[in-house]
Formats: structure tokens, sequence, C-alpha cells
């Protein structure tokens, strides 16, 4: 399900920054709630060749999922909260409002930043 999925029914109501910071807050919401893994709560497949590392190292994988996915939201919600639009406090043409800026790095929004986010996690 893509972030536009989630976020049709607010269509034209939120900003892609906005919309990017709610589906963020949602992913550590549910990593907060998820039940911590571990080899006898999850069905962890068999290797095919029998390798015991290979299934050790899923294992550390799985254990080690809900926080690192917990830290991960966390980083792209401070950097959202970095990089988030400002008026550029110029007016625009034929009276419109002037071009809004990152605050962070002072591009056009959306900057570069929350561009790539946004394609990365849709």
């Amino acid at each position: 399900m893509s972030i536009s999925d989630i976020f049709a029914s607010t269509a034209g109501r939120l900003d892609d920054h906005e919309r990017l910071r709610i589906h963020v807050e949602g992913i550590r919401e549910r990593a907060a709630k998820a039940v911590p893994w571990a080899p006898d709560t999850v069905g962890v497949p068999t290797q095919a060749d029998g390798n015991g590392l290979m299934r050790v190292n899923d294992i550390a994988f799985y254990a080690n999922a809900r926080e690192e996915i917990a830290s991960f939201a966390d980083l792209c919600l401070a950097l959202l909260e970095t990089h988030r639009p400002r008026d550029a406090g110029a007016l625009g043409s034929a009276g419109a409002p002037g071009a809004r800026r990152c605050r962070c790095c002072m591009l056009r929004w959306p900057c570069p930043t929350v561009r790539e986010m946004g394609r990365l996690l849709d």
C-alpha cells in the first residue's frame, strides 16, 4: 500500500510533507506496538542448504528489526522536522504568494531531501 493510497481520502487537505510525517509516525507506532520477534514467535524458514550461520543471521535480523525500524522512523521524523517549508517572505507575480523554501537548506520547496524521501517511502 502506498502513501497515496493511505491518504487518498485526505487529498488536497494535506501537503506532501505532512503526509510523509504521518506515514513515518505510523511506521514508528506500529514498530513500537509489535511483539519482539524471536525464533519461537516467528517461523524462520530453514535454509535449503542447511547452513546454520544463515539461519542465525535471519534470527538476528528478525530479533533486531523492531528496534531498527523504530530508530529509522525517528531519523526520518528528525529529517522532516529539519526540512520543512517556510514562507520565502516575497510576493509572487500578480499578488500570488511567493515561493516557499526549505527552512534547512533554503532550496525551493519541496527540497530534494523531502522529494527523495517521498519517492523512496511511496
